[in-house]
């Protein structure tokens, strides 16, 4: 049965003008007319516009697959480019930290040592005192008390005389 141009651009979804373009190429012998003087499309037309509008969308649909292909290898080049910034950045980051944590371990090593050498120093000086400190005592228990006895036969205390 035979159809309107806008009954076919309706069917495969394209414009009106479109097929209206089509049948206008189309040899005469394939172009037809109603009762009425409007433009009918043949089933032999109908075959003949839709392979062309169907090449046509094929072309399109390829063509619009390739820029969203290049437009998505653009987009994944600059998030590559972005992420090897960010992960240049980290390694900066973890580098300078590792550093700094390399540049405490050392002052704390230093401390430690120093520390450790003070601690040796202080009980040398310690065990050098010992003796001083007994001989000390020593001299001072006898000093604390006077002879015994005396002309008054009693002890005297250092703390008497006051």
């Amino acid at each position: 049965m035979p159809k309107t141009i806008r009954e076919l651009a309706d069917e495969l979804k394209v414009s009106k003008q479109t097929i209206q373009y089509h049948y206008q190429r189309l040899p005469t012998k394939n172009r037809q007319k109603d009762s009425q003087g409007k433009n009918v499309i043949s089933l032999t037309a109908e075959r003949i516009i839709r392979g062309k509008v169907a090449k046509n969308l094929i072309a399109k649909n390829q063509q619009t697959g390739s820029e969203k292909a290049t437009k998505t290898s653009k987009e994944n080049n600059e998030l590559i480019a972005t992420l090897i910034r960010e992960v240049a950045d980290l390694k900066s980051q973890r580098d300078k930290q590792l550093a700094t944590k390399d540049q405490q371990i050392d002052n704390l090593t230093k401390l430690l040592g120093q520390s450790q050498q003070l601690q040796l120093l202080t009980e040398k000086k310690v065990e050098n005192f010992k003796p001083i400190t007994s001989k000390k005592n020593e001299l001072t228990d006898s000093n604390s008390k006077i002879v015994s006895g005396g002309i008054f036969g009693k002890s005297i205390q250092k703390g008497d005389f006051l």
